[in-house]
This record gives structure tokens, sequence and C-alpha cells, in this order.
């Protein structure tokens, strides 16, 4: 199995996050479930159907959990340090016109698109690599854009 990169932070949320599902969300659904269930009726009762859909919601999410944590290589971005993009990194870059934009590279469960970018999306697979001055293509559905690395830090 390919082993994927995560923040010690990322993969400690998602432990918290998987203990909660399983201790606490899962065995109140179920409950709500039964419940819905001794109402009567399954084929024109909402309340079981709903109940039945979080279920599935939890149990999917449950699934991706355990799957992201089996399949971790937890990466300890607290000691890292350069001037080189790496995973972990924060990075300040600047494209063409000018306009600078700052992020950190991290995993695809740890990511919002923003702030924090996916070391497997265009600009992070763009990014990773290259050092402070570098300048990178990143390939875009609207086209290709050339960032140039103006900062890359470790510690906030």
């Amino acid at each position: 199995m390919e082993k994927r990169p995560i923040s010690r932070q990322g993969f400690d949320d998602l432990v918290k996050e998987l203990k909660d599902l399983k201790e606490n969300q899962r065995p109140e659904i179920l409950k709500v479930v039964q419940w819905a269930r001794s109402l009567g009726d399954l084929s024109e009762n909402a309340d079981y159907s709903a109940a039945k859909e979080k279920q599935r919601q939890i149990d999917k999410r449950i699934q991706f959990i355990e799957s992201v944590i089996e399949s971790a290589q937890i990466i300890d971005i607290e000691n890292l340090s350069g001037n080189r993009v790496v995973f972990g990194a924060k990075v300040v870059a600047e494209d063409e016109d000018g306009n600078k934009m700052e992020c950190r590279i991290l995993s695809d469960v740890e990511s919002d698109g923003r702030m924090v970018i996916s070391c497997t999306s265009p600009v992070g697979r763009a990014l990773i690599g290259h050092c402070v001055g570098d300048i990178c293509t990143v390939k875009l559905p609207s086209g290709e854009k050339e960032l140039e690395i103006v900062d890359v830090k470790f510690k906030d």
C-alpha cells in the first residue's frame, strides 16, 4: 500500500474524529434508528429514512478515516527548515501580475484550498522541490501560470 504524507496534527485530528464517530455519534444514531424502526411502517417513515441516511454517512466517514490512517506516513513538520519547498512548508509565491499567494502545503485531508493546499494539487506539485527565487510553472485548467517563490517558512 502506498504511504501518503500527513502532518502529526492532521493525523491526531483524524484519530480524534474517528474516536468520536465510533464512541459517540454512531451509537447515538443507532439508538435513533431503533426508535424510528419501533414506530412501525418503514416505507413511509421519514425519521427512519433520515436516521439510516445519517448512519450511512457516519459509516462512510469512518471507512474513509480508517483508510487514511492505515496509509498515513506522519511527517513531523515542526523539525523542518531550509529554503526548499517540501511537505509542511509555508510558501509565499508571486505570479506575473504581482499577486502574492501564501499557503502551507499539507495532505489532501488537511487542505482547505486557500491557506492550506494539498501536496497533490497542481499548485502543490509545482511548488514542491523548488527554492526561494525559483520560478515554477503551474498547469491549471485555465492554462499555465508562472509563480516565483518569494519565501519559504516552516515556523509560524
